[in-house]
């Protein structure tokens, strides 16, 4: 299943920011497909952020379970939690918050993770 996802503005951009290791042997297999999602979805911005080498605008968050996305709509986290490393689950889940307002309430610390993050060098997938 393919869920074209249309560009949106600056104030409306979505972006998925995959939160793995280097040193997790998931995330690393997981890293070509998440890749390919992104070609696939060029109306959404993916980037991937490494816990250690990030480890200060990663904060005090306690990733357990890789990968972990951060889900955003423009300045808004909404969505902050593991996936199963699947493609169509992480479109789904997407088109699930793209059409639904109300959906994916993010916990508090997201917003505050994903704040760090903006103003981080995020390596774009």
């Amino acid at each position: 299943m393919s869920t074209a996802f249309a560009p949106s503005s600056a104030a409306e951009e979505w972006l998925v920011i995959c939160l793995c290791a280097q040193w997790c042997g998931t995330c690393r297999d997981w890293r070509p497909a998440l890749e390919q999602l992104a070609a696939m979805h060029p109306g959404l911005r993916f980037a991937w952020v490494d816990i250690e080498d990030q480890a200060d605008e990663v904060g005090d968050i306690d990733i357990e379970t890789f990968p972990t996305l951060l889900i955003a709509q423009g300045p808004r986290a909404r969505f902050l939690g593991p996936v199963l490393p699947q493609t169509a689950q992480i479109t789904r889940l997407v088109a699930s918050l793209r059409d639904d307002d109300r959906a994916g309430a993010a916990p508090p610390q997201a917003q505050a993770l994903l704040d760090r993050l903006r103003g981080a060098k995020l390596e774009r997938i």
